[in-house]
């Protein structure tokens, strides 16, 4: 008696929207199918971009998978290239407060919230939409993200910042769908009795996100539109896709 196919729900983000010309995929695949199977499917698909499978990251149910895991019915499975780097609020804690939003993001309002008669020092990152790139001169950028993953992997690096670096609260938003030059995609603010601290607290947690937060960038240009290069996923959640899928 022949085995029953399992369905997945296959997610397709940044670029490879465009290479595939869709964002969603039903796909079947046999019972015992693993990330790699599912990976070299989309790799048969598009010979000729083979070069964009040794970057990409996987998740399975919003969470990053290795090669070898297994999927099942109904799965959700993302296809992540690097990223780039509304769902609503979420706060676990009063010491932290993560949010992904598509309209201004509201600096000072949320730097005031902040602050707290106890901080020496608060430090603040803004990320803002320049008007050029690499001397080619930008209209304006976008930014798309696997929202849930997104979210949960911000209160995440939220947590870890906590439990890593001596400060007192830190706050994390990022924005959503078209922004204009001089506008805010990201902002961080990390409060904490001492300078050094924050400090070195802000820089991990923006570094940290724009390696593992799914969200991307397509940069539109007076010349044509283009997704950013994304910096490289670590190394315990990228899939060397040269190998196989294997993950590194």
């Amino acid at each position: 008696m022949l085995k029953m196919k399992m369905r997945v729900r296959v997610l397709l983000f940044g670029v490879l929207k465009d290479i595939f010309e869709r964002s969603e995929d039903a796909l079947d695949l046999s019972p015992g199918a693993t990330v790699s199977d599912l990976l070299e499917h989309y790799r048969q698909l598009v010979p000729d971009d083979a070069r964009f499978f040794q970057s990409l990251a996987l998740a399975v149910n919003q969470e990053y998978a290795s090669a070898d895991e297994a999927l099942h019915d109904g799965d959700e499975v993302a296809l992540l290239p690097p990223v780039s780097g509304g769902a609503g609020t979420v706060v676990r804690s009063h010491k932290f407060h993560c949010e992904i939003v598509r309209e201004r993001i509201a600096s000072e309002e949320i730097v005031q919230r902040v602050k707290q008669g106890e901080d020496g020092a608060v430090v603040i990152f803004e990320g803002i939409v320049r008007n050029h790139t690499h001397s080619r001169q930008t209209l304006f950028l976008e930014y798309e993200a696997y929202e849930p993953m997104a979210l949960s992997q911000m209160n995440a690096l939220a947590e870890k910042v906590l439990a890593n670096y001596k400060v007192r609260e830190i706050a994390m938003v990022h924005r959503l769908g078209r922004l204009e030059i001089g506008e805010t995609s990201v902002l961080i603010v990390v409060a904490s009795a001492h300078r050094a601290a924050a400090f070195d607290a802000c820089r991990f947690a923006i570094d940290t996100l724009k390696r593992t937060v799914p969200i991307w960038k397509k940069e539109h240009f007076t010349d044509g539109a283009v997704w950013a290069d994304g910096e490289p996923f670590p190394d315990d959640v990228r899939l060397d896709g040269a190998s196989g899928g294997q993950a590194r």
